[in-house]
């Protein structure tokens, strides 16, 4: 079949690559999972409408992390009801990317072996970016910092080199940090922030998101700032430093704007310093780093602070890869692995 389309299914966003004739096509499309599944089948629509395409016109590889959403009693049930709704939803051409299964090279199952083998799709979506990138890369680390979520990847000698496979082992062995560029809440960076000559603590309130941070300092492109605001308020720039002021027990009238903007600064090399930490305990000398998601601009300064080389996707892979596709990287590896089966 001539199409193939990758699904990438998180607790906040479906994110869809299309290939079609050796052209790659990608969408992200917000989606609150652990609202309902209603959410998750409404986001597939639109994803339809958009490719253009019937769902029976192409072969369809899932990865996700969606199970883990509070919707779900546990991962087994997240896992088993995600899978259930993409076959009744993309049809019987649908793979589930399965990380390191025993005694099977391609590491996808269909919908009947899902119940028997769910630990090794839950959350691996890492694994498929990972294992796509091993073959075209030697050694390297990969470095995914999304919207959530941070996954730090090692690569040697053209595998996955991690002995942690599961969200709890990675939590433990820093290859998975739980910071990102737009959904993190401002006050999991940091209890104390230094503001105006002085220390001050830090607001145990969901009153702004990193996402407030980046548009002050202007690295947030606007097509991946697509998650609700902390207040449900806009995403100007004043707007922004309104509930970053907040945070720190402020009214954004207090100060100029200038001021915000160094503070969201200020908060950026914070994200930078744990992202390092997490670096630093899997980067190996002489290895580059290779960035992924919607803060790959931050892998690509972490490279320079580091004195390391920075290799885009797009070079690894010896192809154009816009700055869409390597958002929903792990959706287009996962049609990449089912188009090479």
């Amino acid at each position: 079949m001539s199409n193939i389309i990758g699904w990438d299914i998180g607790g906040a966003h479906l994110k869809a690559v299309l290939l079609h004739n050796g052209v790659a096509t990608a969408i992200q499309i917000p989606c609150e999972l652990w609202r309902g599944l209603d959410r998750l089948e409404a986001a597939f629509c639109k994803a339809f409408e958009v490719f253009e395409l019937d769902k029976n016109a192409a072969q369809h590889a899932v990865t996700m992390t969606g199970e883990l959403v509070d919707l779900f009693e546990n991962r087994a049930q997240g896992v088993l009801e995600i899978a259930n709704l993409c076959a009744k939803l993309l049809g019987k051409e649908t793979y589930f990317y399965a990380a390191n299964l025993p005694n099977q090279h391609h590491g996808f199952v269909r919908l009947e072996r899902v119940s028997t083998v769910w630990p090794h799709i839950a959350s691996a979506n890492w694994h498929c970016s990972a294992g796509l990138l091993a073959k075209h890369a030697k050694n390297a680390l990969f470095v995914d910092i999304g919207s959530t979520t941070t996954d730090v990847i090692p690569i040697v000698n053209g595998k996955v080199a991690l002995d942690a496979s599961t969200d709890a082992q990675r939590m433990a062995s820093d290859s998975l940090v739980y910071t990102g560029v737009t959904r993190t809440p401002l006050m999991a960076l940091a209890q104390k922030l230094p503001f105006d000559g002085a220390t001050t603590n830090v607001a145990a309130e969901y009153f702004a998101t990193m996402a407030d941070v980046y548009r002050l300092t202007g690295d947030l492109q606007p097509q991946y700032d697509v998650a609700e605001t902390a207040d449900g308020k806009g995403k100007t720039a004043e707007m922004s430093a309104r509930r970053l002021a907040r945070m720190i027990g402020h009214d954004v009238e207090s100060h100029p704007i200038a001021t915000w903007k160094t503070l969201a600064e200020t908060c950026k090399k914070m994200q930078i310093q744990q992202i390092k930490l997490a670096i630093f305990k899997h980067l190996k000398p002489d290895t580059p780093l290779i960035g992924a998601g919607s803060g790959a601009f931050l892998v690509a300064q972490i490279a320079s602070e580091l004195e390391v080389e920075y290799v885009p996707i797009s070079q690894v892979l010896s192809i154009a890869l816009d700055d869409n596709l390597a958002v929903c990287f792990p959706a287009y590896a996962a049609a990449r692995l089912l188009q090479a089966c």
